[in-house]
């Protein structure tokens, strides 16, 4: 993660009609979670989208938008950035199960764009407890 300068956080659209993001971002600010490979005294550029909706096409418009937008005025390369698909979409939460268009997803963001990828941001622990009495799958 030391070579990453933009973090791209991917939220489900279905999710964000309810939900504020509210963990995904506390966990990034403090570094916990699946944030918890950067570094605290590194300053991040951050930038949070949906996915844009099922089947999660739109994704790759927007990243590509970003990918041509932050190079043309920043000079900043694709592989500084690095996309995190949230935990909404990746794992089997309160919010719903994982997303039925995951491996799309990461086929259109690693595959076509060349972008890393993290699968998930926020660990609940209440999921988390969930998951190990079998409630949840993933």
């Amino acid at each position: 993660m030391q070579d990453k300068d933009y973090i791209v956080i991917v939220q489900c659209d279905i999710v964000m009609e309810r939900c504020s993001g509210y963990f995904c971002e506390k966990a990034f600010n403090e570094r916990a979670g699946l944030f918890s490979s950067y570094h605290s005294n590194k300053s991040y550029r951050t930038l949070y989208l949906t996915c844009g909706g099922c089947c999660g096409r739109a994704i790759h418009r927007k990243l590509l938008d970003l990918i041509r937008t932050i190079k043309k005025e920043e000079n900043v390369d694709k592989k500084q950035i690095i996309v995190h698909l949230s935990s909404c979409i990746t794992k089997d939460n309160f919010h719903g199960p994982v997303c039925p268009h995951l491996d799309y997803l990461k086929t259109m963001i690693v595959d076509k764009l060349g972008l890393d990828i993290v699968e998930g941001t926020y660990t609940s622990k209440t999921s988390e407890a969930q998951r190990k009495a079998g409630i949840y799958k993933s």
